[in-house]
């Protein structure tokens, strides 16, 4: 067989186990509760390895590593500000959250918010809905972006293609099976991607000549390469590069396609094992995923599109067999965050428009259907604008990143655990996030003075804190879960 059998061979076995997968959960399928949080039934194995599968993007095994590759250490930075995040996360919400929606009877983020400030005006639902649309139609087309990427870097197919192709599996598997297909996928995912991260720069380390080649191979591109710095002083230093890449830890509070595992897992005292597991593969992974940038410094020297150096390093360092199922481990941070992106933008349209404003009365069945048709169409819509616009995906995720942490993040953390907040601080600092959000990223000006991340995320949390205080708390509010 040739190498490209047989890496077609390899990623092609991965594909199959996950259609399995989507097929087998297709018959488990009954209600929307079913579709959208596979009945609350999560172990906190599989939640917290679905929740991390479904954090990394294509930005896990594209992005970072050529951010690592164009820039050196100093994007370091970004993997302490995400272990920072996702620990954060996992402690101040996990566990309430995973109570408060299962007391309220919650299956999405926009229905927590409605069902904790008892908004008759459904006007939380309706934003909620908005943000959710207008960011993850932007952060999906990223990751069919990531999948022509790949598979032209593997297979010299053009990008294009490679996004339908990417595209059809997700969709194909999410419109069969819903939340379980997506969180089985995930374990699968998770686990593979985990292995490939740690595996592939310790395999270059080697092919390198080891750690002194490795300083010497990184030197040789620029001594800024080698220092946290990134040869930045000052003002540049502090704003432009620590707190731009630890600041992707504050988006972390505000990711729903994130936060549904919180609430699907079993039960909330079961938050705790998962934050162990959550947290253990990030501190095992990142590192990796970051130094697999470094090492192509030193073994693909000159790269045209430095977020293509992982399938490239993979297809120079692994057997071509084992190379295939490497690949698919990059194919695997896209899926896993794609699939989990439609069905959040799925489960706004269906459960938080549909069903709660359309028709109430509406079957599980037509429920269910329409869920699936949902999802063709929000894929879809995001397919066009891959089209449109194939710029890096490391941009396209820091745009959506920032837009959901910073509309959801400060209201969510602070409606779990500040009795003060009020339903219209909730829905300002919501709205503040998103128009903050769109203004910094179409005015180059405000990105140079502070990192998009900071500054939305920064604004809506004051704007919830400053209209709160201007009001009365609400009736809501008085009878909401206590800090604990």
């Amino acid at each position: 067989m040739t190498d490209n059998a047989w890496l077609l061979a390899g990623l092609g076995l991965y594909l199959v186990v996950v259609l399995a997968v989507g097929f087998v959960t297709w018959r488990r399928m009954r209600t929307l509760d079913d579709f959208v949080l596979g009945g609350r039934s999560l172990s906190p194995f599989a939640a917290a390895l679905s929740e991390r599968a479904s954090g990394e993007s294509a930005w896990f095994l594209l992005g970072l590593p050529g951010a690592a590759y164009a820039l050196g250490f100093r994007e370091f930075w970004s993997v302490i500000g995400i272990a920072f995040g996702v620990f954060a996360s996992w402690t101040l919400l996990s566990r309430l959250l995973n109570h408060e929606a299962r007391r309220l009877g919650a299956l999405t983020i926009p229905d927590f918010f409605e069902a904790r400030f008892g908004d008759g005006t459904r006007a939380l639902r309706v934003v909620s809905m908005v943000i959710i649309l207008v960011f993850y139609t932007s952060y999906v087309g990223a990751q069919f972006v990531g999948a022509g990427k790949i598979l032209n870097a593997t297979f010299g197919l053009d990008v294009a293609t490679g996004m339908w192709i990417g595209a059809a599996v997700v969709v194909l598997y999410t419109f069969m099976g819903g939340f379980l297909a997506v969180v089985w996928t995930d374990v699968v995912q998770g686990l593979l991607m985990m292995v490939v991260a740690v595996a592939l720069p310790l395999l270059g380390l080697a092919k390198l000549g080891g750690p002194a080649a490795f300083v010497d191979a990184v030197a040789a591109r620029g001594p800024e390469f080698l220092t946290m710095s990134g040869g930045q002083t000052g003002r540049a230093f502090v704003f432009g590069v620590m707190l731009g890449g630890v600041s992707w830890g504050l988006g972390y509070f505000g990711q729903p396609h994130l936060l549904t595992r919180y609430m699907a897992i079993r039960s909330a005292e079961e938050t705790r094992t998962g934050k162990t597991i959550a947290v253990s593969w990030v501190l095992l992974s990142y590192w990796g995923a970051a130094f697999i940038g470094l090492v192509g410094i030193g073994l693909l020297p000159g790269l045209e599109d430095p977020e293509q150096v992982m399938p490239l390093l993979a297809k120079t360092l692994l057997p071509a067999w084992f190379a295939g199922l490497a690949i698919a481990g990059a194919i695997a941070a896209m899926m896993s965050t794609a699939d989990s992106q439609l069905l959040v933008a799925t489960s706004a349209l269906v459960e938080d428009i549909y069903a709660q404003l359309v028709n109430r009365n509406a079957s599980p069945r037509r429920l269910v259907l329409l869920s699936r048709l949902a999802t063709l169409g929000v894929a879809g819509v995001a397919l066009a604008l891959a089209f449109g616009n194939q710029d890096l995906i490391f941009d396209w995720v820091a745009y959506a990143w920032a837009g959901l942490g910073s509309s959801f993040g400060p209201p969510l953390l602070l409606a779990l655990r500040w009795r003060g907040i009020t339903r219209n601080g909730a829905l300002a600092g919501m709205l503040a996030g998103m128009t903050s959000t769109l203004v910094w990223q179409n005015v180059e000006a405000l990105g140079d003075f502070l990192d998009i991340k900071i500054a939305t995320f920064a604004i809506s949390l004051l704007v919830t804190v400053v209209v709160s205080r201007l009001g009365r708390a609400d009736s809501s509010s008085a009878s909401s879960p206590p800090v604990r």
